[in-house]
């Protein structure tokens, strides 16, 4: 079941948010699910929150990017990506997204210059709550209405942030309010609207002084109409999360801070409405359940006594991994029946750096149904 659930993932979804706690491997199990679903014959980006360096050399992402970067064929065609595939990485910057909003929704060049210059703008991501979150749900909303690509995979921070994130659409309302907005910018026809917004502006000259009151008056006028599009998109952006071409995928390694976190998210994402679809359990050792135990039989009659020492010593390591990999897959199990509605998956611990671009391989083909990845 957990690789035909995969398998449906990146086949019929056309975005796939990955969640989960920090230090899971969320961006790695991203980028090897964009991988597994390119190597299927799909057109895939996969956007990054802050992939490590090695795994950013591996798909080539920088974090000045104003775009996607598309894989190289030569380096797809060594992961066995067919011609009909494609594979692109993006670090997410919500400065860039809102910045090139703002271009394309100003009525002219002069003004969207004052805007992108005003010091209010230049700080808003981090001044107003909400604000980045709602610009990095606009761009994957203006990925998917571009129709460039078949399926996004979405790698978000760790699963509180990304609930800020998900439900940035509703949390912004306050801030969309235009009863707020009108504080801030004087109504001409209005008597007793510009000696409401005289005693405002008075307030403000006493509190952040002229200059500083002119500027965020400024960024007011000149955001009006990106603040009116970004509320006219408010209900189809809910709509998009709750529709049926996006799901969500939950990423834990076996420590009990990790899974709690999980727990947390899913508690979360079922009151908002969300769809998880599956469970990743990272870094686990479930697919070794099966390896023989080094038994004293393989060692030959007439191993040294040294030898016979090394055996003893590494004897009780190899029971101590059977141990954890018969816990690991009794998880798992458990698992399934907290996640009845979804799949769960158990993805191996590798030996080799999971940045390298021969881990992102393996773990794509565990995606893909290999044994590892069965449960």
């Amino acid at each position: 079941m957990a690789a035909t659930g995969v398998q449906e993932l990146i086949a019929d979804k056309r975005v796939v948010v990955v969640c989960g706690a920090g230090g899971v491997g969320k961006t790695t199990t991203s980028a090897s699910l964009a991988l597994a679903a390119a190597r299927s014959g799909r057109r895939v980006l996969v956007i990054t929150i802050d992939p490590s360096k090695r795994l950013a050399q591996t798909l080539d992402v920088s974090p000045n990017a104003t775009e996607p970067t598309e894989i190289d064929r030569e380096r797809l065609d060594v992961m066995a990506v067919p011609a009909s595939g494609s594979l692109s990485a993006w670090m997410l910057d919500p400065q860039a997204v809102s910045d090139s909003m703002v271009r394309r929704l100003t009525p002219d060049v002069a003004s969207a210059e004052r805007l992108l210059e005003n010091r209010v703008y230049r700080n808003i991501t981090s001044m107003i709550a909400g604000m980045q979150e709602y610009m990095a749900v606009e761009a994957l909303h203006e990925f998917v209405r571009s129709d460039r690509y078949d399926l996004i995979v979405l790698d978000t921070p760790p699963s509180r942030d990304a609930l800020r994130f998900l439900d940035a659409p509703s949390r912004s309302t306050a801030f969309l309010d235009r009863r707020v907005l009108g504080l801030f910018i004087p109504d001409a026809e209005s008597r007793l609207r510009r000696a409401a917004a005289g005693l405002f502006e008075g307030l403000l000259d006493l509190a952040f002084g002229k200059r500083a009151r002119a500027e965020i008056q400024q960024f007011f006028v000149l955001f009006e109409q990106i603040l009116a599009y970004l509320g006219s998109s408010h209900e189809e952006m809910q709509s998009f999360f709750g529709g049926p071409g996006i799901a969500f995928l939950l990423v834990s390694s076996p420590a009990a801070e990790s899974l709690a976190e999980a727990d947390y998210f899913a508690a979360k994402a079922h009151e908002l409405s969300l769809p998880v679809s599956g469970f990743v359990l990272n870094r686990s050792l479930a697919g070794t359940v099966e390896d023989p135990m080094p038994t004293a039989d393989l060692l030959p009659a007439d191993a040294s006594a040294d030898l016979r020492a090394a055996w003893a010593v590494l004897q009780p390591m190899a029971q101590a991994e059977a141990s954890l990999a018969s816990e690991h897959v009794a998880l798992a199990r458990t698992l399934g029946k907290r996640f009845p509605q979804g799949f769960v998956i158990a993805l191996p611990d590798l030996p080799t750096a999971a940045s390298e671009l021969r881990a992102l391989l393996a773990l794509a083909e565990s995606l893909e149904g290999s044994p590892e990845g069965s449960l």
